[in-house]
């Protein structure tokens, strides 16, 4: 009678292919070490490192993953301070946790947006710019997450200038934003508050054209009047 196949996990296949990597990098190694160069040397140990790397990469994206996860639903409820520490006594760990061990992930990254979030709801501004200028995202909305949140830091810290210049950028980065006129909106604001009221002009002139039925375009007039005093 046959036995079934044991099923074999992601791990032991990400496992199998490293080693048989490994095997091909040395064998080739040792097949040709007489006459192979310090040069090709070099880079089959290179390719190696990459290897190893990219596995490493995506094995701490997973755990990233997972603590990630478990810690979502405190952050999701407004528990921020909970969200950051985490519960050691429970095993779960917080988004700082998450950040200093995998901030070099996909997910670690987000973390650190979550955290940079989370600390900007507890007034600590200075600590959340500086996660919001650390993040870096590839998904066009979360680009425009990250500028808002750095405009909006900016804005808290009494930086109109730069806040101004983040919320543009926002509103400027991605043609479907839905957020677009609001981040002009704040951006105009900003502008204004820095002395650049021309610019500012500009900007709610562009909301009434752009976003005529936006609520934030209901305004605009009376804020043009304003800035033209």
């Amino acid at each position: 009678m046959l036995r079934p196949k044991k099923k074999i996990s992601k791990r032991e296949l990400k496992e199998d292919a490293l080693i048989t990597t490994y095997v091909k990098v040395t064998s080739l190694y040792e097949e040709n070490k007489r006459t192979i160069s310090i040069a090709v040397a070099v880079l089959a140990l290179a390719v190696l490192a990459i290897v190893v790397f990219v596995k490493n990469r995506a094995d701490n994206n997973e755990k990233a993953i997972a603590q990630l996860g478990a810690v979502f639903h405190y952050y999701d409820q407004g528990e921020f301070q909970t969200a950051i520490d985490g519960i050691p006594e429970r095993n779960i760990a917080g988004l700082r946790s998450i950040v200093e061990n995998f901030g070099n992930s996909a997910t670690g990254d987000l973390a650190r947006f979550y955290m940079a979030n989370a600390l900007f709801n507890m007034a600590k501004y200075d600590e959340a710019k500086k996660l919001f200028d650390e993040f870096s995202p590839s998904n066009e909305m979360l680009i425009v997450s990250r500028l808002s949140g750095i405009g909006a830091c900016a804005e808290a810290l009494g930086n109109h200038k730069e806040a101004a210049e983040n919320f543009e950028k926002a509103a400027t980065k991605y043609a479907k934003d839905p957020n677009a006129a609001e981040n002009l909106s704040n951006a105009a604001r900003n502008y204004g508050e820095a002395g650049e009221k021309e610019k500012a002009i500009e900007i709610y002139k562009r909301i009434r054209k752009s976003y005529p039925t936006s609520p934030f375009a209901r305004d605009v007039d009376r804020f043009i009047a304003q800035l033209s005093v």
